[in-house]
C-alpha cells in the first residue's frame, strides 16, 4: 500500500513540475529573435494553432524598455509571424478611441497593443473587461471597428 501511495505522489509531483517547464525554442527561432531584438531577454511559451492544432508557434514575451511590453511570435523555422507592442490609449487612432469611449467605461480597458502580422497588416487589440468577462476588441489600422473576441 505504501508503494502505491508513493507512486501516486511521485506521479502527481512530476505532473505539477511539468506545468512549470521552461520552453526552449529551436535554435533557428532563438537566433532570429536575438538578431532582431539584441540584448532583450524573452520569456518563451508555446501555442498550438491551425485547424487541428498541428502548427506550433513560439511566443517571446519581453520588455522593450522599463514600462513597455512586447510579444514576438515565430513559426518553427524562425519566421516572425506577428509582433505585438503595448501602447498607451493616446496612440490609438481617434476613431478607435471614440468607439471605446462610447461603448466601454474607462476602467474597463485593461491593455492596448498594436499588432503587425507577417503580411505587414496592422491592427489594434484592446483588452476590455465587461460583466466579469475579458474580450479583445480589434480595430483596423485606421481605427475602424473590426471584431470582438471573447477570451477565456
Amino acid at each position: 500500500m505504501k508503494n502505491v501511495l508513493l507512486a501516486v505522489v511521485l506521479l502527481w509531483i512530476s505532473f505539477l513540475s511539468a506545468q512549470n517547464e521552461v520552453v526552449k525554442p529551436p535554435e533557428k527561432v532563438s537566433f532570429t529573435f536575438e538578431k532582431e531584438y539584441p540584448n532583450k531577454i524573452p520569456v518563451w511559451s508555446v501555442e498550438y494553432t491551425g485547424d487541428d492544432n498541428d502548427e506550433i508557434r513560439y511566443l517571446a514575451k519581453f520588455n522593450t524598455d522599463q514600462n513597455t511590453k512586447a510579444l514576438a511570435v515565430y513559426d518553427n523555422s524562425g519566421v516572425l509571424k506577428a509582433y505585438e507592442l503595448q501602447i498607451p490609449l493616446s496612440q490609438l487612432p481617434a476613431k478607435a478611441q471614440s468607439y471605446l469611449k462610447k461603448n466601454y467605461a474607462a476602467k474597463a480597458v485593461k491593455e492596448i497593443a498594436v499588432v503587425v502580422d507577417d503580411k505587414n497588416k496592422t491592427t489594434y487589440e484592446v483588452g476590455v473587461e465587461k460583466d466579469s468577462k475579458f474580450y479583445d476588441v480589434i480595430f483596423d489600422k485606421n481605427g475602424g471597428f473590426d471584431v470582438i473576441i471573447q477570451k477565456d
